[in-house]
């Protein structure tokens, strides 16, 4: 049944984009336009649009499709992105299954186009888990309607989907995952764009340097605290966690949408008293209530920690990027588990 949904949403997707070329007048502002005299780029989401903005500098034009203050894990695409990308020289998307609309969105480019996509997280070192992915595959709700002749079914289902293999596609809430991401951003601007070749190179660096500095910091800092453990509102700190020595528990699968059994919840709060955790972390752009009714039912209070998938409009007025937004998870992190 879910095969089958997925194929419909798919059809209905690429169905859709002839509509959305002729609507998109009528939506909201576009995030950029294609400058003739420059390597266009087109980036899915914040945190590839910060390291293609610095390392392209004056000689890159750069747009990013997610607008601020939206969470991408289920943002889709509309009719002005394909227009731009269609224009564009370059396209930039996460990969490790971020944006699963990025394989009909690439079929439903202009013909004409010579767009190349890379995929920016290749070449790190991937995580894969057997958690929930964050999509219903059918709970208590569903089981309570299930006749007595299929209940052995639905529990070889539920099996299978426990011992399921995803591939958490968090790479650049480690700064470690992220110098390897703008290795990937600077050696695709200079093959297309080979004339400004020094550019590139000149502000990579400089962007690796702060990177190295960011690392440097989680390092050290985080190998002194006592403790290790951290509850998450969803599962997006996988490998901050494995690079800089912590254990997270997430109340939320890899995707925000995921929604927790009692019995998670429960066991969580158990988790939290018995470890002594003093805060359960949330993030802007998702709702907090559950973790705020985690720490209530555990007595904690909670911080933000932020996945930067995105700024919120007040972190863009306020001038806040990716390195600002990483050394405040830090300090955070650092209250939290001293």
């Amino acid at each position: 049944m879910r095969s089958s949904n997925k194929y419909a949403g798919r059809l209905m997707f690429v169905l859709a984009l002839g509509a959305m070329l002729v609507l998109s007048a009528c939506g909201r502002s576009t995030a950029g336009t294609i400058v003739e005299d420059k390597v266009n780029v087109v980036t899915t989401f914040y945190p590839i649009y910060e390291f293609a903005s610095e390392i392209g500098g004056e000689d890159a034009n750069v747009i990013n499709l997610l607008p601020t203050g939206v969470e991408p894990h289920d943002w889709t695409p509309r009719g002005q992105d394909i227009v731009n990308t269609s224009k564009a020289q370059l396209f930039f998307y996460n990969g490790a299954g971020l944006e699963g609309w990025v394989p009909d969105f690439l079929k439903g480019l202009d013909s004409e186009t010579k767009v190349k996509a890379v995929e920016i997280s290749k070449g790190v070192d991937l995580i894969t888990t057997t958690e929930d992915d964050g999509h219903d595959h059918g709970g208590a709700a569903e089981d309570e309607h299930n006749h007595e002749g299929e209940e052995h079914a639905e529990e070889e289902h539920a099996e299978e989907a426990a011992d399921a293999k995803h591939i958490d596609p968090h790479t650049w809430v480690s700064p470690k995952s992220a110098l390897t991401m703008a290795g990937n951003i600077r050696d695709s601007l200079i093959e297309a764009d080979p004339a400004h070749k020094a550019g590139y190179e000149e502000r990579y660096e400089t962007l690796i340097g702060k990177l190295k500095q960011l690392d440097e910091d989680f390092t050290a800092k985080l190998a002194a605290v006592p403790n290790k453990e951290i509850v998450v509102s969803h599962q997006a700190f996988g490998y901050l966690a494995r690079d800089y020595g912590l254990d997270q528990h997430a109340i939320m699968g890899l995707s925000p949408d995921a929604e927790p059994r009692a019995q998670d919840m429960l066991n969580l709060a158990k988790l939290v008293k018995e470890e002594n955790i003093r805060y359960i972390f949330f993030e802007e752009l998702v709702s907090d209530k559950l973790a705020k009714t985690l720490a209530g039912e555990a007595g904690v209070e909670t911080l933000v920690l932020n996945p930067v998938e995105g700024l919120t409009k007040e972190q863009a007025e306020k001038g806040d990027d990716y390195f600002s937004l990483m050394q405040k998870n830090l300090q955070n992190l650092l209250l939290a588990l001293q």
